[in-house]
Parts: C-alpha cells; sequence; structure tokens
C-alpha cells in the first residue's frame, strides 16, 4: 500500500485475522497515527474482551479512538462520525498519516459513503420503541414489517440494534426503511475529500478458526471473566446495553447468571462460536460494502 495521492489509509479484514500488528508496523514505517474503527474499543474497561491494543502497543503508535465512553453508555456511528471527522483533519494538519483500522461494519463504511440521517427521534418515539422490546424482540420487528409492508432488501431483521434503530426512524418519519436508504445514498459521505486506500487481510478459514480458539482461551486465561464481573459490578454492564451485547461480554454475563454451567469449556466454546460466526458475516460484508484495493493473504 503506496501513499500515491491518498489521504487516508485502511487496513482492514475479519476478526481475529491478525490487523493490530500488521496496522502497527505499517504505521510506524510510514509516519501515520491509527484511528480505531473497533465499535467496541471506544469502551472503557472493556479491555480483554474487545482484544484491545494494550499499553504497550499504544506506546509504539499513536491511537485514537479507543476509551472514549462508560459501558453504560451508548455509542453510535453518529457518535463516532462526530469524533473521527476532526480527528483524521487534524492528524494530517500536522504533517502524520491517517491509518484507520478496525472491522465494525457501519464505522468503516462510514469513510466511503454517508451513513447517518438527520431525523430527529423525539423521546416519546424512543420511548414506544423501548416498550415494544420489553415484549421482546419479535414483537418489534413485527412492528417494523407492519411499517414496510413492501419488505427491506438487505435488512438485518435478526440485528436487534438495527431494529431499533430503523424502527424509531420509521416511527419518527413516517417513510419506509427503502426511502430512507434512498435518501441516504443522496448524501455526501464527511470523508468525500478524502481519497481511500484499503488492503484487506485474509487467512484461510480452518486457520482463522484456530486463531479464535486460541484467542478466546488467551482471553480466559488473561482474566475475561473478571473483567465482565468488574464492569457489571462497578460500571454497569449489562446484557440489555450495546456494551454488554458485544461477543464474549454478552456469553460472560449470561454464563455467570447461569451459574457458570458447563465450566469455562463450555463458556470458551460459546465465545468461539459466537466469534466464528461473527467472522463469516464480515466476509460477505466485506465483499459487497466497501471498495477493496488489495487483499493480502496472511
Amino acid at each position: 500500500m503506496t501513499d500515491e495521492g491518498a489521504d487516508i489509509f485502511v487496513i482492514t479484514g475479519t476478526t481475529a485475522v491478525g490487523k493490530t500488528e500488521t496496522a502497527l508496523r505499517w504505521a510506524e514505517t510510514h509516519n501515520a497515527e491509527i484511528v480505531s474503527c473497533d465499535s467496541t474499543n471506544v469502551y472503557r474497561g472493556m479491555d480483554i474482551g474487545t482484544a484491545k491494543p494494550t499499553l504497550a502497543e499504544r506506546s509504539r503508535v499513536v491511537h485514537h479512538g479507543i476509551d472514549l465512553v462508560e459501558p453504560s453508555e451508548k455509542f453510535s456511528v453518529g457518535d463516532y462520525l462526530a469524533f473521527a471527522v476532526p480527528c483524521v483533519a487534524d492528524i494530517l494538519a500536522r504533517g502524520k498519516r491517517v491509518l484507520v483500522t478496525g472491522g465494525s461494519g457501519f464505522y468503516l463504511k462510514a469513510f466511503y459513503a454517508p451513513v447517518t440521517d438527520e431525523i430527529e427521534v423525539p423521546e416519546s418515539v424512543r420511548a414506544r420503541v423501548e416498550a415494544l422490546f420489553a415484549q421482546g424482540n419479535d414483537c418489534a420487528v413485527n412492528a417494523l414489517r407492519e411499517l414496510n409492508p413492501d419488505g427491506a432488501p438487505g435488512f438485518d431483521w435478526q440485528n436487534p440494534r438495527r431494529v431499533v434503530r430503523a424502527l424509531e426512524r420509521c416511527l419518527a418519519s413516517g417513510k419506509t426503511i427503502a426511502e430512507l436508504l434512498a435518501e441516504m445514498n443522496a448524501r455526501v459521505s464527511p470523508f468525500a475529500a478524502y481519497k481511500v486506500r484499503t488492503v484487506l487481510l485474509a487467512r484461510d478459514k480452518e486457520e482463522l478458526s484456530r486463531r479464535i480458539a486460541l484467542r478466546v482461551d488467551q482471553m480466559l486465561e488473561q482474566g475475561l471473566i473478571e473483567e465482565v464481573r468488574g464492569l457489571a459490578r462497578e460500571r454497569g454492564l449489562r446484557p440489555d446495553t450495546p456494551a454488554g451485547n458485544a461477543i464474549g461480554y454478552r456469553e460472560t454475563l449470561e454464563w455467570l447468571a447461569n451459574g457458570e454451567a458447563g465450566g469455562i469449556p463450555a463458556l470458551a466454546e460459546k465465545i468461539a462460536l459466537s466469534t466464528r460466526r461473527l467472522a463469516a458475516k464480515q466476509r460477505k460484508w466485506f465483499r459487497t460494502q466497501i471498495p477493496v484495493d488489495c487483499v493480502i493473504d496472511l
């Protein structure tokens, strides 16, 4: 990846593919600072389960976008953009290169296309949506389907956070998902003034599964369970929050609530299974949602 005419560089790939070390080496070589594009790295105290860059790694290269909010707080793609847009401008103004690294879908897509709208969701609508979800995820999904009788091709109906966001905006605007998407696509990306060069890291599926299993074992050895206990007790980590629904934290919270059934091996397998499923979704997403200049097989 060279810097001919490019303003923003991106190194991305599935979870556990090896982005951290690759990004560090590139940034060290090319006088760059790293902008995290990971929706879990923004939470303070969530270090082990997110595979957050260590203090030693952050001492090698300046990192941005880490430890921005408490686990009890919500952090949206709009919040990420409010942080990332001036951050990128500041790095470039200081004569440094920008390296974006991570694999969180909408955060990453924001560097190529518009991903937010200007719809203001009243508190009354938020309360209505919360009440629907309190009756179960299916209740909220059915309400959203009623507002979209012609369907919504490509929409992830199984993702609670997407359902919440879509239902809030459909109710607040009186428009369908398709209409909202058309309006979104007509907007200009906040990074439209920059060239973005993207490298996608890839690994053999079996090798990636091995790395995922190894990472999960290392997280548990490093104290993931104790981290989750502490976050739940002291910093408001709950299963019904975006932070508490993150892979590793969701499974550990459930395992603790169920009396640690099956012991640590059962917990490890559950986290690994969720991570493999995420990696599979990411592989499909990278093929269709962002322009990739180069694929590197590790």
